[in-house]
């Protein structure tokens, strides 16, 4: 913790250094940037940190360096105070509460922020991601989990039962990524090395005292918050964990912010969305990773191979982060979807109209964090202005919507609250070049007050002013070289040589004698003077109020603000599905009742996009059908489970991932890039593809694989989507092989589930025999005498080999060891082959393990039949007439 030093020890501090030990009392854990004129100033082992994570110069205020400082300028202080946030570091600003030229006494200061990861505001977010703070709680067997954007005001909540809650709200957890986690001391979340892997991913973990999170303090508080009577309304009736956990965050927010009365919390957040897990196409962190749905599996990889990235052309800042949510959480209600797949069919054929509106959305910048800034107080003029600038867009927008003609656009146009009175205020009271700050004014515009604009005429036209007044007093005595002079010891004066002194009216009273002359001042000048030295601070007072009384306008339409806002990201989020449907080839999906997924030249949206993006060779597309449909006669001959075997980097994955992500596309309401898609509601996606130990938590990378797989066999349901690749691999070859087959065999036969699962147990497409609604697939090769040609293309029936070895001599190992592995791969399957057979294959009756002679096969695939002479083929047969003879007698061998 930071040194703070005691009571007795002040007495030995400059009165400077006492107040800000006093702050640091206050806040122990922050690091407090102290202002000091025009810097903010950081000591002790806050300035050691500062120094270090920021790069900036160590110095220290005494000779011994026993108080090391470090500073910043107060006018740059939020690109460092960025950089430290993202380190997951808290931060206490301690401002100057009063101007030092009207004080004689030490400057009042007060900390009036306390900026967190999580609760921060002004750092350089990403438009399309969210910066949230989190709080869990748990109140008997439920889990409640609350997260908000402050930024945005994007405040949710959600809470899970039974014994599986907790696991399942670390998951939420984990997807969501927040920036701050915050919960009970009591509950220890953060203790290491217990604490859940999720958990310890979080930067910033906060733990409050346990009264913060009761039910009696924190639900009449998010009433208070929420402005309601009742939180029934917010679908939080009966959910008291996840409403005490949004409690908390509230309370958070208010005692860090401080901005506002200390009853009232930022008057942005006036909304909470509670949901039900059920209510989206669930997707795990587990397979929000593997599909790389918006972060990258390695951070070096060349491009944004993410599907945020691949499917991001949308115009405004929040149509990007609801595309990401929309990616996170796709849609299960097939109206909602429909009547997107309506509205963005309609825009893709109206190329004209389409484009209107994505012009008219140009322009249009972040209104959620402008709206929050302003709710926060750290919004300048500059950002108010361009809030004023988004909302003078939205009557074209409007315009451009009723123009479309299809239903849904036409609706939300006549929907769209132009905001017009609102727009009008702000371009009225602000200038059009404004400053960053009202430190020096010149911010509000002219004709909005008539005292600033007299002031303003004050300081502006000095100069004028006084040649009037000389000119004015020359006539009225008289006096041709009478002067009117400033200095700043004596203010405004006249300035009478000793030989007019006769000629002096009696008004004036003296002021200075000089040798050669003598200095007056009048009644006039006087009154001028002042006008004149307090014309600045005297406008900068009036126009922060006038600012104030803007910023409290602005407020008072918050609501409607980030109604327009909502509807900004939706009319966004479908506009650039319409555009990729257009640009891309992208086609509507067919939404069925029935668990079927059908998919007719389907192309992987990423990968597509990463080689048109690089100029490179058109992507490979590919056919899939899977029914998971249940008695009837037409599914009981179709497959709800394929088989894929095939070479490495054949594309065995690529085509998991392509159905996976076709599939989330479909249920966020976007087209695919498919020449036909056909499917039934997912309810989950699970992924077990590819795996890394845990070693902090000891396990290795088998027991990863199995604990992902008994995840899938204990929750999947007949609507589920399941993609297992190169399951068992991570074992012995016959342990993996016995648990791949017998988890085809209980996905087949108690899940049935749409599955594909892609293997190298060859020995695995015999279970097409045996499980009617098990299909086999392979990766189409091309064998030639210099090796083999992935065709990148899926074909029915089983691969005859690994290519394993081929695949190795692609990558370029060296000629001898290809070689000898050739001969090491001979031996091994012969041996292998015969011991599975004496020590398995009865007890299992598998007829993978039939017992056949890998010599004789051998010498017949490596045999060219169309060379032969009659008397070769005949000593042939001979020969392998009498190694057969050999192996009867020597037991089968």
């Amino acid at each position: 913790m930071p040194e703070v030093t005691t009571s007795s020890q002040d007495a030995n501090l400059t009165p400077l250094m006492r107040q800000y030990q006093a702050a640091k009392r206050e806040h122990p854990d922050a690091l407090l940037f102290f202002r000091m004129g025009d810097f903010y100033e950081l000591f002790y082992e806050d300035a050691k940190i500062a120094a270090r994570e920021l790069q900036i110069t160590l110095t220290a205020r005494d000779r011994e360096r026993t108080q090391p400082m470090c500073g910043v300028p107060y006018h740059a202080v939020d690109g460092y105070l960025s950089r430290l946030l993202r380190k997951g570091y808290r931060i206490a600003i301690c401002d100057q509460m009063e101007d030092p030229k009207l004080t004689k006494k030490i400057v009042r200061r007060e900390v009036t922020r306390v900026l967190t990861p999580g609760t921060a505001i002004d750092t350089a977010f990403s438009a399309g991601q969210n910066n949230y703070l989190a709080a869990l709680h748990r109140v008997g067997d439920a889990v409640g989990l609350a997260y908000l954007d402050l930024s945005t005001a994007d405040f949710r909540a959600t809470e899970f039962r039974g014994p599986e809650a907790l696991a399942m709200a670390l998951d939420e957890l984990g997807k969501i990524a927040p920036s701050e986690l915050i919960f009970a001391a009591s509950e220890g979340w953060a203790n290491a090395p217990e604490a859940p892997a999720e958990v310890a991913q979080v930067k910033t973990c906060s733990a409050l005292e346990d009264w913060i999170f009761a039910a009696e303090y924190g639900l009449p508080l998010l009433e208070r918050q929420l402005g309601a009577q009742s939180l029934d309304g917010f679908g939080l009736g009966g959910h008291t964990a996840a409403a005490t956990a949004a409690g908390a965050i509230v309370h958070y927010i208010r005692a860090t912010q401080k901005s506002g009365p200390e009853d009232q919390g930022p008057v942005h957040v006036d909304a909470l969305y509670f949901y039900e897990r059920n209510e989206h196409l669930h997707l795990d962190q587990v397979s929000v990773r593997n599909l790389e749905l918006v972060e990258p599996l390695f951070r070096d990889t060349e491009g944004d191979p993410t599907l945020f990235g691949a499917l991001d052309e949308c115009v405004t800042p929040m149509g990007k982060r609801l595309l990401r949510a929309s990616i996170l959480r796709p849609l299960m209600d097939a109206a909602r979807l429909e009547a997107r797949y309506a509205a963005v069919d309609a825009a893709r054929q109206s190329l004209l109209g389409r484009e209107a509106v994505r012009r008219a959305m140009d322009g249009i910048l972040d209104l959620e964090r402008l709206l929050a800034k302003i709710s926060l107080e750290s919004a300048g003029p500059r950002d108010v202005l361009a809030l004023g600038h988004s909302l003078g867009r939205l009557p074209e927008l409007q315009s451009s919507l009723l123009q479309m003609g299809a239903s849904w656009w036409k609706q939300t146009g006549e929907g769209l609250d132009r905001l017009e009175d609102l727009h009008s205020a702000i371009e009225k009271t602000i200038v059009a070049e404004p400053p960053l700050t009202l430190a020096d004014g010149g911010a509000i515009a002219e004709g909005v007050d008539a005292e600033l604009d007299e002031l303003r005429t004050i300081s502006h036209s000095g100069r004028s002013s006084i040649a009037a007044i000389e000119e004015r007093e020359r006539q009225r005595t008289g006096i041709p070289s009478l002067k009117v002079r400033f200095n700043s010891v004596f203010g405004y004066y006249i300035e009478v040589t000793k030989a007019n002194l006769a000629h002096v009216p009696a008004d004036y009273e003296r002021k200075q004698t000089l040798v050669n002359a003598e200095r007056f001042t009048t009644p006039e000048l006087k009154d001028y003077e002042i006008k004149v030295l307090t014309a600045q601070d005297r406008s900068v007072e009036i126009e922060k109020r006038i600012f104030a009384e803007l910023r409290r306008l602005v407020l008072s339409h918050a609501a409607r603000i980030r109604r327009v806002s909502v509807m900004i990201a939706e009319i966004d989020l479908l506009a650039s599905f319409a555009h990729l449907a257009s640009l891309r080839g992208y086609t509507r999906p067919l939404l069925e009742s029935e668990p079927v997924l059908e998919l007719i030249g389907a192309r992987h949206p990423v990968i597509e996009c990463l080689m048109e993006r690089a100029g490179t060779t058109r992507f490979v597309p590919n056919d899939l059908y899977v029914d998971a449909t249940e008695a009837t006669p037409e599914a009981a001959s179709a497959p709800h489970l394929l088989l894929i075997t095939g070479p490495n980097m054949g594309g065995k994955s690529t085509y998991l991932r392509q159905a996976a992500l076709l599939v989330i596309l479909a249920q966020m309401g976007c087209f695919v890039p498919a020449e036909r898609m056909r499917f039934g509601l997912v309810d989950r996606v699970y992924t077990r593809i590819g795996a890394s130990d845990n070693v902090a938590r000891g396990r290795s990378t088998f027991m990863v694989e199995m604990t992902e797989t008994a995840t899938i066999l204990n929750t999947a349901t007949v609507r589920s989507l399941i993609l297992l690749d190169e399951m068992g691999r991570g074992t012995a070859t016959f342990d993996g092989l016995a648990l791949a087959w017998a988890t085809l065999e209980f996905l087949h036969a108690e899940v049935g589930a749409r599955t594909l699962f892609a293997t190298h147990y060859h020995e695995l497409t015999m279970l097409a025999e045996q499980l009617p609604r098990l299909g086999n697939l392979r990766v189409a090769v091309k064998e030639s005498p210099k090796g083999i040609v992935f065709l990148h293309r899926m074909e029915p029936g089983a691969a005859s080999k690994s290519y394993g070895i081929e695949v190795a001599r692609l990558a370029g190992l060296p000629p001898r060891v290809i070689q000898r592995a050739r001969q090491v791969l001979k031996q091994h399957e012969r041996s292998e082959r015969g011991n599975v057979e004496a020590e398995t294959a009865p007890a299992l009756q598998m007829t993978m393990f039939t017992p056949l002679s890998q010599q004789i096969l051998d010498r017949l695939t490596e045999t060219d039949v169309n060379t032969l002479t009659p008397l070769d083929a005949l000593n042939l047969l001979h020969e392998l007439k009498t190694e057969i003879a050999r192996g009867a007698k020597d037991g089968g061998r």
